[in-house]
């Protein structure tokens, strides 16, 4: 092309060396992503906006919004369907261009996320859980953030947070602009940022596989993730990345043949650190074991390197080659170095969040009894097996292990989901092992990863499946119709089924009470409904913002609701190991022996924590109580339930103020 060029006199077009040929790759898909996750905002926003417009039944006492949730899904599928026959269309008419493709798949599979999840909530402002159990935590991390910007523990005043505050910050930063408070916000940006995470996801598909394949597998991925991680908005956006990320870790550290028409792999290494790095900022478990499994393929990359040096030395395999410059073990330096540099990128991400908790911590002793890993379910007990299940899900994951399989040795996708589905399995069993050390490694929890990877392989196999079957019965006329219409009946069957999947979830959120002291399902409100006045009265009798008052109470829901710190945290499960959950529990215990105020408020000033600037008790007849928890692993529960009883008469001293609200007793202490 070149010689033609010089032959007619014209000048040659120039050619781009890697440092912009990696430069164009990355603001490429940068650029797509952000106009894909814009998609997203507004198809979320409006859909949102919408369904508010409406009275709805609840969800758990009529099925108009499951009906609902079943025609937006249908639309969905009628967007992602014309989306990928465009892209399979010969470019001429204006509608067959990829943009208008690209535009119907985001519009689709965002639809599909906001229908799912927020027709069934379409009548209640709360989350999926509503504010029980994790939710609770969760939802006072959110409010945390959106009253302050700066990077605090969720519960514990003057400590930096030790769970990731990535997603919670943005969320929190997000209901700041928009005037919301953090447990109202929570719902909308829970679904957004899922959508969000769902285009971003094919974006990257987009990059890595031909367009309507990426569009196939996305949209599965997506389904996968909604039914069984969406109740973990915050993690869940890590799920649904991970399977591309993992193949694009693969195109980074295996590269047998390298092209000069490429970036070299650089914008792979880069764009796996940002995500490892992404990961640590969201969810630690989840970064933990991307973090893993991107070693794994970086260990297998290295050993297929040596081999292949070796091959090519060996005078049998090579007689013309000229043989390897070196031993053949030096192969694997090139990509351990690769995993170096997305190491390397990956911890500059990560210190945005973990800098001011490693910092503390030089100075800090972080506690020794109860852990996040103290932890283990009958599911965690048991290798996960969804292949081996009889239903939709199950026949999707069968598929897909039978093409991982079969297109090991020529595929490098099966390569890399092959070794991620590995490497979960290698972690279930090492936390299965950790038990006899007296924790676990919470293998339980990556079921939905592992969900989302066989569900990408199962895709996968699907259509080569198909295709291999269409061309040994002779590429009969309507087979490809028919290949269509049993993808399109199999995936409208299991998608309508995931309300009844996320039931107890939507079920929760309903009858939980808001923030506004209301519950959905319109059956009267708990005693959440007095928060209200609590909050007042603290505000009033304290005189303190609430972002400078701790209370102690045994109803950490309330700390869900106003950015309040707390003395003590909800479990030691979620307490930062820096606050001394068994500690603070112990000297609460303390306090409750005292015999006279006096001697309440010396402990109080002499406490080694900031005290409590108001105390929340219920009251109990002729005590206070706290209903406290302590950690009982390795039994499931693990978590114990006891009562503290503080005297009544341990408050009669002026410089403590005692008002009774409903089932609550609000003690407000003047110092």
């Amino acid at each position: 092309m070149t010689a033609v060029i010089e032959e007619q006199g014209a000048t040659p077009a120039p050619v781009r060396g890697r440092g912009s040929r990696l430069a164009a790759h990355i603001g490429s898909g940068v650029g797509e992503a952000v106009l894909a996750a814009l998609v997203a905002i507004v198809v979320t926003a409006v859909g949102l906006v919408a369904f508010s417009l409406v009275h709805w039944p609840a969800f758990n006492s009529s099925n108009v919004t499951r009906a609902l949730t079943t025609v937006g899904q249908v639309v969905a599928a009628v967007f992602v369907v014309a989306a990928i026959a465009l892209t399979r269309m010969r470019p001429g008419k204006w509608f067959a261009r990829p943009w208008v493709a690209k535009l119907l798949s985001w519009v689709g599979i965002s639809t599909f996320v906001t229908f799912t999840l927020g027709m069934p909530l379409a009548a209640t402002k709360l989350y999926l859980f509503g504010v029980s159990v994790d939710q609770e935590f969760r939802t006072e991390y959110l409010t945390r953030l959106t009253d302050s910007a700066a990077l605090h523990d969720m519960t514990y005043a003057d400590l930096p947070p030790f769970y990731p505050a990535g997603w919670f910050w943005i969320g929190g930063r997000v209901a700041n602009v928009l005037g919301m408070d953090g447990w109202e916000a929570f719902k909308p940006y829970a679904i957004g940022s899922i959508a969000v995470a769902a285009v971003v996801s094919l974006v990257l598909w987009s990059k890595l596989i031909r367009a309507d394949w990426a569009i196939a597998v996305a949209a599965s991925t997506t389904a996968l993730t909604v039914a069984y991680a969406a109740p973990e908005a915050y993690s869940s956006v890590i799920v649904i990345l991970l399977p591309p990320v993992l193949v694009l870790a693969w195109g980074a550290l295996h590269r047998p043949e390298e092209s000069s028409a490429t970036a070299g792999g650089w914008g792979a290494v880069i764009g796996t650190g940002l995500f490892l790095g992404l990961a640590a900022t969201f969810y630690t478990l989840y970064a933990a074991f991307a973090a893993f499994a991107v070693a794994l393929l970086g260990l297998v990359a290295a050993g297929l390197a040596v081999r292949e040096r070796s091959a090519a030395g060996h005078p049998r395999r090579a007689r013309t080659a000229d043989g390897p410059a070196g031993p053949a073990w030096r192969a694997a330096f090139a990509p351990l170095a690769r995993l170096v540099v997305i190491a390397a990128i990956a911890a500059l991400v990560a210190l945005i969040v973990w800098l001011p908790i490693l910092l503390k911590a030089l100075h800090g002793v972080p506690s020794r009894s109860g852990s996040a890993f103290h932890y283990l379910p009958e599911s965690g007990s048991e290798l996960p097996l969804p292949m081996a299940e009889f239903s939709l899900r199950g026949a999707l994951c069968l598929v897909g292990v039978i093409w991982l399989v079969v297109r090991a040795a020529s595929s490098r996708r099966a390569q890399a989901l092959g070794i991620g589905v590995v490497a979960i399995y290698l972690w279930t069993l090492l936390s299965m092992l950790a038990t006899a050390a007296g924790t676990t490694l919470l293998s339980f929890r990556l079921e939905p990863v592992l969900l989302v990877l066989l569900a990408a392989a199962g895709a996968f196999g699907f259509v080569e499946g198909a295709w291999a079957v269409y061309q040994a019965l002779g590429e009969p006329a309507n087979f490809r119709v028919a290949a269509v219409a049993v993808a399109v009946v199999g995936a409208l069957a299991f998608t309508q089924n995931i309300p009844h999947i996320l039931a107890p979830e939507i079920t929760t959120a309903y009858t939980d009470t808001d923030g506004n002291g209301i519950r959905a399902d319109q059956r009267p409100a708990s005693a959440v409904a007095q928060y209200g006045e609590v909050d007042k009265a603290i505000t009033a009798q304290t005189g303190r913002p609430r972002s400078d008052t701790v209370v102690l109470t045994a109803d950490t829901s309330f700390l869900s609701f106003y950015p309040y710190y707390g003395f003590q945290a909800l479990t030691s499960h979620y307490a930062n190991p820096l606050a001394d959950f068994a500690g603070r529990a112990a000297t609460i215990e303390g306090w409750s022996k005292l015999k006279t105020s006096g001697a309440l408020l010396d402990a109080l000033a002499a406490s080694p924590w900031r005290a409590p600037d108001a105390f929340l008790f219920r009251n109990g007849g002729d005590t206070y109580t706290l209903r406290l928890a302590k950690d009982v692993y390795p039994n499931d529960p693990n978590v114990q339930r006891y009562t503290v009883a503080f005297p009544k008469d341990l408050f009669t001293d002026p410089h403590f103020t005692t008002t009774d609200i409903g089932p609550f007793t609000l003690v407000a202490v003047r110092r």
